[in-house]
């Protein structure tokens, strides 16, 4: 069976101007967005339209969800139900500080298991009661880790039993705790291929530290059974790493100044002026990262003043680097 390759959800990141870059390149299997608020989405907050843009290939869209009150996660994915797409996602791994402080993220994995069994039972209700007209509920996944610093085999077995009996279609896997840090910690692969045995007839996504060919044949080969591996920053960096994972990126040289440039405008296109200089800089602190001074091109585009300059740096760099333009990946 093919592993599906998916686009993880990252803030600032996963957006539609992004999946664009990553579409053009030849795309991946599911889309997964920056995770939504619930809150601020039944608030209908000035910004909201733009996290509920599908572009460019709506049906592959997963939306993720995030909260603390399970009144409004349920009624947050009765909304995005009504959208195309293949699923509703519920956070429960993001381990910020900012996050978690709030009850949210992987806060839910160290809640009373009650409390948290309620929030997914009320998730999975709205969704059953959102299908309508012969249409099947949307799938429900979980994105999770291994839990808090005091993590069994037991405990986070007996979670993840409970999801699967609340109705939780697919799990994603990030197998970090919450404290454990990417540059210390490499993720326990072994225990996505676990959760996958377990669950035999359930998809098992794989998440963390998948960068580049060697990761992913690494990852996979503790984890042989995951049916998907779920890319983050790897795919900041190389927007291109689904099509060449999967074979299908084509045989010919890219025009990497051209890639930037159309960046810049999709992010004007997809994401309100008040988020063109985070979103900016979220990307292209990763794409210089594949220049022969991809630190001086990074902190030409932090510093550029507004979306011409930064245009204006682009034609700059390259013009002094024309080696680094054109490129067979």
């Amino acid at each position: 069976m093919k592993t599906k390759l998916i686009l993880a959800p990252m803030a600032t990141l996963s957006h539609e101007a992004f999946r664009r870059c990553v579409e053009r390149f030849g795309g991946c299997d599911e889309y997964f967005n920056e995770m939504i608020n619930a809150g601020s989405l039944l608030h209908q907050g000035p910004f909201e339209k733009y996290y509920l843009m599908s572009g460019p290939v709506p049906e592959k869209m997963v939306w993720q969800i995030t909260g603390t009150r399970a009144d409004y996660m349920a009624k947050a994915a009765s909304v995005l139900a009504e959208l195309e797409g293949a699923g509703i996602d519920i956070n429960m791994g993001c381990s910020a500080p900012q996050i978690v402080c709030t009850g949210a993220g992987i806060s839910w994995m160290t809640k009373p298991v009650s409390e948290t069994q309620e929030m997914v039972r009320q998730v999975k209700s709205a969704l059953e009661n959102a299908s309508k007209d012969g249409k099947k509920a949307p799938r429900l996944s979980v994105k999770l880790r291994l839990g808090g610093e005091d993590f069994t085999d037991r405990g986070f077995f007996e979670f993840t039993d409970m999801l699967v009996s609340e109705g939780v279609e697919l799990l994603t896997l990030h197998p970090r705790t919450q404290k454990e840090k990417t540059a210390r910690h490499l993720p326990r692969y072994e225990y996505v291929e676990k959760l996958a045995l377990r669950y035999p007839s359930m998809p098992v996504y794989l998440n963390g530290e998948v960068k580049d060919k060697a990761g992913f044949d690494y990852a996979l080969s503790k984890a042989p059974h995951a049916s998907g591996v779920m890319i983050a920053r790897g795919a900041a960096k190389m927007p291109w790493i689904f099509a060449k994972l999967s074979g299908t990126l084509e045989d010919k040289e890219y025009d990497m100044q051209q890639t930037a440039l159309d960046f810049i405008d999709d992010i004007e296109e997809c994401q309100p002026p008040e988020f063109w200089p985070t979103r900016l800089q979220r990307f292209f602190t990763w794409y210089c990262q594949n220049f022969s001074f991809g630190n001086y091109f990074k902190t030409q585009m932090l510093n550029s003043k507004d979306n011409e300059d930064a245009r204006a740096r682009i034609h700059q760099y390259f013009e002094k680097c024309p080696d680094d333009r054109f490129r067979r990946l």
